[in-house]
């Protein structure tokens, strides 16, 4: 591997560094997230939708699907499996019943609470940071999560 000071390659931006570092805290965090998974047996995807589904108001299935980036038959995929564990229901949208909203139901949004508060109670390697760094960090990831879609702050 060419270093930085070699002729021909240019140094990582501070940015690069920044999402390196990121993208390798996520991906050792992966054993933890799969285990939270599991606890509920959950997909990674059930998780995702039962974490964007707010619990007081109910979501087109369309909008699901460009939230989670995915066509709108596996969306389906998932709204069926998480309908059969009587996690969610669809039901017609007022006004216009060929679209289907997406409402969790009272164990759906005991499970979306309880994964969440799991998923996000703060991992070993952030808890190790002073007060002063978590703080830092706090602000920084707030600003660059501001800059994000409202869609990946629910």
């Amino acid at each position: 591997m060419r270093t930085a000071g070699e002729r021909g390659v240019v140094a990582p931006s501070s940015a690069h560094e920044a999402w390196r570092l990121l993208f390798g805290l996520w991906t050792s965090l992966r054993p933890h997230l799969t285990a939270t998974l599991a606890e509920d047996d959950l997909t990674p995807m059930q998780a995702m939708t039962l974490s964007v589904l707010d619990p007081d108001e109910p979501r087109p299935m369309g909008d699901l699907a460009r939230v989670l980036a995915c066509d709108n038959s596996n969306v389906t995929g998932i709204v069926d499996r998480l309908e059969e564990r009587g996690l969610l229901e669809r039901r017609p949208a007022p006004g216009d019943r060929r679209v289907k909203m997406l409402a969790l139901t009272e164990e759906g949004a005991a499970v979306r609470a309880r994964h969440r508060a799991r998923l996000f109670d703060p991992p070993e390697p952030i808890r190790h940071l002073s007060e002063d760094d978590q703080r830092a960090l706090c602000e920084i990831l707030a600003r660059a999560l501001a800059a994000s879609s409202d869609e990946l702050r629910r």
